[in-house]
């Protein structure tokens, strides 16, 4: 392989006085080779965007062919078992991806990758089996399809306005892989056995087309996320023409493409059609007075490659303003001070891409052997503090529902024995507009169920079944109101 490497760093270095040892390392593509189906796979075809695309892992019978006895049959079944009963997202692996985990082992045989691919962060996320999910409370009681209610923040089909100055734009329901912890598991990406996923019902240039409406009739919007889905997914000339007509909008100053491809389909953006399609774009937006910045998704190090390095490297050679991270915190990945700093590193030094944000993760169904607690994320933001450079250092946010995203010392009161913690807000949402205590309430978040104290456990394991019952009950009505909704649009 003749992929440019990059000075990033690892956190390990055992003279250091410090707790975080601070180390410069080079970026590594890893030998893609070592997995049996890719043995014959050749530099030009890994660096081919349409190689990628159509050699995307998508089910057990494609990742058996990939790996082969390397990984023994009880992973396999591990993993049909979760896509029969847990899972809220299908398999969709590209292989930049793919060759992301178990990077610095090497096969010595049958099985021999089993234990390791086991231990992977990023195969913890990314190929999530039935023993990494919790047996007892696998869903929390107040876990909902929709946690953050984004849908019922639409002003047109697939726009929600929940900040004051801010839109996000779902333009597509599809990415270019998916994230076992997607937090809009209710609409993006295939029906699952467990999630029968919620469908746009608009035609995309309708959709589009109402979104910029909804944009030209709303001066107090400054600022769109436009997102899905992922970007990456959209033809670029149809991209292309949505973001100049957004440019069109004179209230416009911001606006940011939200794309985990940049991670794990990097190929996408160095296409030359896209980075001259870029290079146009932020060229308008320069000479409109707007700032255009690439936000992408990566939660752990070993996700940052040279190939990633030079994709954000074009990005920016092309007249992006900033590339910037927003990582998820995730248990048995990177809820550790160490690996989140490993993370931040690689990003900053080795591929120039600003750590923003580290998310909680929401509460969506059979994600709480993901979820930390508050208090754990506090203890986190506390332990990257003075590492990294102050415009650099990644604030941790807790997403509340209705609320929006708050620091995690933000909290306004917090029932550690019950894992609940009260959050207040200083504007209303798209929805509250006639709500007389939106700004004097509190609206609650919830700790796992697993982290609290006997007597926190046990208060759940007495309550959960009324709360719960009702929840559903809600739940449904919720999905059908969501239902009409949509055939109404």
């Amino acid at each position: 392989m003749s992929i440019e490497t990059t000075v990033a760093p690892t956190g390990r270095h055992s003279d250091s006085p410090q707790p975080y040892p601070y180390q410069a390392v080079e970026l590594v593509e890893p030998d893609w080779t070592r997995f049996p189906g890719w043995a014959s796979v050749t530099a030009e075809d890994w660096a081919s965007v349409q190689w990628q695309r159509a050699h995307c892992v998508k089910n057990v019978k494609q990742l058996r062919e990939l790996l082969g006895d390397l990984v023994d049959d009880r992973f396999y079944a591990d993993l049909e078992r979760d896509q029969a009963e847990r899972a809220t997202m299908s398999m969709l692996i590209p292989p930049q991806m793919m060759n992301t985990m178990v990077p610095d082992v090497t096969p010595a045989g049958a099985g021999s990758l089993t234990e390791a691919f086991y231990a992977d962060p990023i195969r913890n996320y990314m190929i999530p089996v039935f023993s990494d999910r919790r047996t007892e409370w696998s869903s929390h009681p107040h876990a909902t399809r929709d946690s953050l209610h984004e849908h019922d923040m639409w002003v047109a089909e697939g726009l929600t306005h929940r900040y004051p100055t801010k839109v996000l734009a779902e333009l597509l329901p599809t990415c270019p892989q998916y994230c076992g912890h997607c937090t809009r598991m209710d609409l993006v990406g295939n029906s699952t056995a467990v999630i029968d996923k919620l469908k746009f019902t608009g035609k995309p240039n309708d959709r589009l087309g109402d979104m910029i409406d909804y944009l030209r009739r709303t001066p107090s919007v400054r600022d769109v996320v436009v997102s899905g889905g992922d970007v990456a997914n959209m033809p670029w000339p149809r991209l292309e023409a949505f973001l100049t007509s957004v440019l069109e909008v004179k209230n416009i100053r911001d606006i940011r493409l939200a794309t985990k491809a940049l991670i794990g389909l990097p190929q996408h953006w160095l296409q030359p059609d896209v980075v001259d399609g870029v290079a146009r774009v932020a060229s308008l937006a320069r000479s409109r007075g707007v700032s255009l910045a690439i936000h992408t998704h990566a939660n752990h190090a070993n996700s940052v490659t040279p190939i990633v390095a030079q994709a954000t490297r074009a990005m920016l050679d092309a007249g992006v303003r900033d590339v910037r991270n927003q990582g998820v915190l995730l248990n048995g990945v990177n809820a550790d001070s160490h690996t989140l700093l490993d993370l931040c590193f690689r990003l900053l030094d080795g591929a120039q891409i600003m750590p923003y944000y580290f998310y909680m993760c929401d509460m969506i169904p059979f994600s709480e052997h993901w979820r930390v607690s508050v208090a754990e994320a506090q203890r986190l933001q506390h332990h990257i503090m003075g590492y990294l450079p102050g415009f650099a250092t990644p604030r941790i946010v807790c997403d509340v529902p209705f609320v929006g995203k708050r620091w995690v010392h933000q909290l306004a009161d917090y029932d550690t024995e019950r894992g609940i913690s009260y959050w207040t807000k200083n504007y209303k949402t798209s929805i509250e507009a006639t709500s007389e205590d939106a700004l004097s309430r509190t609206y609650e978040y919830y700790d796992p169920i697993h982290t609290l104290p006997e007597a926190g456990q046990q208060w759940w394991a007495e309550h959960s079944g009324l709360e719960t019952t009702a929840l559903k009950a809600a739940e449904m009505a919720e999905a059908s109101r969501r239902t009409a909704a949509l055939q109404a649009w």
